[in-house]
């Protein structure tokens, strides 16, 4: 978590709207309604909601891959409002644009740890993003930034030539961390990054991701369903309902006298939780 940021967004939505159109192009699911919020440079936001809530339609529309993939209702497209990230406006994307926002958006999506190659090495994968940006970058400076990233992700060097199936599902993620942010971006998006993790090593994975988000300075969105991922990492909280936002700022602040039954449900947990700790 870091203070003193100055400059513009790097996340800006106003009245943001996103639906799910369907494959035949004759139905719309609405998953985002009228949502506005800055994400400053430097700052950690964190996104919690239940399933269902929009959070990750969120997240895959801000790092610009909504148009590259559908989920089971069809394809995420903006319907209303405006998102911008950095100078880039979301809604008037085309593919040059989107190749350039994705040099300075790092994605980690839900998943991503077991969607590694299985026929490439930890550094192969890793890499990867490089050569498919230009594939007659320089292999030793590719390698040597490579196991920089490993060793910050605090993974022994000895696992750049093992295969991701060899490796523990917290070592993968660490892997998995260590690609999104190989080109060095100026935002990263999170979706999840301790689901399917082992409880015994999440704590690791997120101190690791805090660690590497004060060294770098970038700006990061996390999506997670465990508040304690971001009460640990967030400087803010933004809670969604049915694709609602109904409570953003500082995690004390958003859970003090809330009104909402979603919010109030939390905010029990929240304090909970605190007592816990403290009396530990």
């Amino acid at each position: 978590m870091t203070a003193n940021r100055v400059g513009e967004p790097v996340v800006s939505a106003r009245d943001l709207s996103i639906h799910y159109v369907s494959r035949d192009a004759l139905s719309y699911h609405k998953a985002i309604s009228g949502v506005s919020f800055d994400l400053a440079p430097g700052e950690v936001l964190g996104v919690v909601g239940e399933s269902g809530s929009g959070k990750s339609t969120l997240a895959l529309t801000i790092a610009a891959q909504a148009g590259r993939g559908t989920a089971g209702s069809g394809t995420a497209e903006i319907c209303g409002g405006s998102l911008r990230v950095g100078n880039t406006d979301i809604r008037r994307l085309t593919r040059r644009r989107r190749d350039r926002l994705t040099l300075s958006t790092g994605y980690l999506s839900q998943g991503a740890a077991v969607s590694l190659n299985p026929q490439l090495t930890v550094s192969e994968n890793v890499a990867e993003p490089i050569f498919l940006r230009d594939r007659r970058f320089n292999q030793r400076e590719a390698m040597t930034a490579v196991a920089t990233l490993i060793d910050s992700v605090q993974l022994p060097l000895s696992v750049l030539d093992s295969l991701p199936h060899e490796l523990s599902s917290g070592q993968r993620q660490r892997v998995a961390l260590a690609r999104a942010l190989i080109l060095e971006p100026t935002l990263l998006v999170a979706d999840e990054p301790t689901r399917g993790i082992d409880a015994t090593v999440r704590s690791g994975v997120i101190d690791v991701l805090r660690e590497l988000q004060r060294e770098r300075g970038f700006s990061a969105l996390i999506v997670s369903s465990d508040l304690d991922v971001i009460s640990t990492v967030a400087d803010r909280v933004a809670v969604l309902d049915r694709g609602l936002l109904i409570g953003i700022g500082p995690i004390d602040t958003v859970f003090t006298d809330p009104q909402h039954p979603y919010l109030r449900s939390l905010a029990a947990v929240h304090d909970q939780r605190r007592r816990q700790s403290g009396a530990a």
